[in-house]
């Protein structure tokens, strides 16, 4: 069997099922099944059917699987996919073993024909009708049609071809220039493959009492104990994580949809007592009712890291123990939270947006992610800039010393990878504007090779290169110091006055790997 429904959780340990769900699907059936949260209906194709259609270049053998996971659905919802009256609508996602946002495709809105589009307009307007087909069909292009392996020069008006060809394109974007360059820098095995997730669409693009969003259950910045996030009225996911819209913050969702807000409250306090750890949660809300799409462990910085593992460990309601917590932070992480720097308090700013990575970065102005590799290559420090940055910049923003955008906001891929891999970034400049090599802050104009400073924890950006200082140590990360040497005592090890935090660190998680 290839197929899962989201109800059919099974006897499989969360290991193995996130190894054949991914962890979207994984997620998405301990949501559906165990905690019984409001998940739209869908079902998994296991990663075992990608690594088959890897091997045969064809889904013929998914077939009659297919056919009958889409009637489940179908049956949930009360709706008939290709049909002319009561369309349903499906999204078509990726879902690695490990979390790669942004990084592979993903489709909203397939099923639509021009038979189904009627259906749709009558059951809500034609101008939501109308907008969700342009969304369909600007994916369909981008991601199925544009592909240089394709035959096919139109979008078919068979829905059973729009899957069929969605669930390849998904599956192949596993090898897409992109995903390597992110499995590259994150150590992620090539082997793994992907997922993918077909579930029925819920609309946040319907009107004002709709929209979509993105929650982090604390602050992935500084690891605080708040709500942080990002939502967008009457849009739908992809607007809000690809950085294309200025987004709002959670303040305004509680006053948009208090309703949706208060559950989405509850929902972000029990899915991070269950994983013991920070949730990053996808969600939609129709017509006031909350939708959750995807629960993750959320990506954050090295400061959060060792904030969120310590506050865990002394809060009672979560069953975390200081062994445990020092596993969560790497040699690197420890290395990079003791290093933090920000500007001078005396320079005079240039630009401010949101600070969206923390950390000071100086470097070049470089307007593409290809100049950012190329400069980069010759020993040049780079801060790239763009209007918002898609997961075709992987490449660029891997090699970069800090990231600026023009939209975007604090929960959009370029915030979330930035933050992952501690490169400080400022998003969501709304004076910023720029022309090919060269850009723009209010009057003020620069070229490509420009050096600016920018400070991702204040989300200022300066000219020049600016003084920095060391950044007062949180009081988290003096804990955490404390119980490193409390381990290295009870442990009864002895190291030499030249070691390093990070190396004491290492060597206690060494000798934990093998108990």
């Amino acid at each position: 069997m290839y197929i899962i429904h989201f109800t059919d959780a099974g006897e499989t340990s969360k290991e193995e099922r996130r190894m054949l769900l991914g962890g979207k699907g994984a997620s998405l059936v301990e949501m559906s099944s165990d905690l019984g949260l409001s998940v739209p209906s869908g079902f998994v194709i296991t990663t075992e059917a990608f690594h088959r259609f890897q091997k045969e270049k064809s889904l013929l053998f998914l077939e009659d699987e297919l056919v009958q996971a889409m009637a489940r659905i179908e049956s949930s919802t009360g709706r008939s996919f290709g049909s002319p009256d009561n369309p349903l609508l499906v999204s078509v996602r990726s879902g690695a073993p490990v979390s790669m946002p942004g990084m592979m495709d993903t489709i909203l809105n397939l099923g639509l024909t021009d038979q189904t589009a009627v259906g749709l307009e009558r059951r809500s307007n034609p101008e939501f009708a109308s907008e969700c087909r342009s969304r369909f069909e600007s994916m369909f292009h981008d991601i199925v049609l544009h592909k240089k392996d394709t035959q096919i020069e139109h979008i078919p008006s068979d829905v059973w071809e729009q899957l069929h060809l969605a669930v390849e394109a998904v599956f192949n974007s596993w090898d897409s220039p992109r995903a390597k360059t992110y499995r590259e820098v994150e150590k992620i095995p090539d082997h793994y493959g992907t997922a993918v997730t077909v579930q029925a669409m819920v609309f946040g693009n319907t009107g004002n009492k709709s929209g979509s969003g993105v929650l982090f259950t604390r602050n992935p910045s500084t690891g605080a104990n708040e709500l942080f996030g990002d939502f967008l009225p009457n849009a739908q996911g992809e607007d809000v994580v690809s950085g294309s819209h200025q987004t709002l913050g959670l303040d305004e969702m509680k006053k948009i949809v208090p309703n949706a807000f208060q559950e989405l409250s509850e929902v972000a306090t029990s899915l991070e007592r269950i994983t013991t750890d920070m949730c990053d949660i996808e969600f939609t809300v129709e017509e006031g009712k909350l939708w959750i799409l995807q629960s993750r462990i959320g990506k954050r910085t090295p400061a959060a890291s060792i904030r969120i593992a310590v506050e865990m460990v002394q809060d009672l309601a979560f069953p975390l123990t200081q062994e445990q917590a020092m596993n969560r932070v790497t040699p690197d992480q420890l290395q990079s939270a003791l290093e933090m720097d920000q500007v001078s308090a005396s320079s005079e700013v240039l630009a401010k947006g949101l600070g969206a990575s923390p950390g000071v970065a100086t470097g070049s102005l470089v307007f593409s992610a290809d100049a950012a590799v190329e400069e980069s290559d010759k020993g040049v420090d780079v801060i790239l800039v763009r209007p918002e940055t898609s997961p075709a910049d992987v490449h660029g923003m891997a090699v970069s010393q800090g990231i600026i955008t023009a939209t975007g906001g604090l929960a959009s891929h370029a915030a979330v990878v930035a933050r992952g891999w501690g490169i400080p970034a400022v998003v969501g400049i709304s004076e910023l504007r720029i022309d090919g090599d060269s850009a723009s802050f209010g009057d003020i104009i620069f070229s490509a090779g420009d050096v600016v400073t920018l400070d991702g924890t204040t989300g200022e950006v300066f000219y020049g290169n600016m003084e920095t200082q060391t950044s007062q140590m949180d009081p988290e990360v003096s804990v955490f110091l404390t119980w490193l040497d409390e381990e290295l005592q009870r442990m009864q090890i002895e190291t030499s006055a030249e070691a390093t935090l990070e190396e004491k660190l290492q060597i206690i998680q060494n000798i934990q790997s093998y108990k």
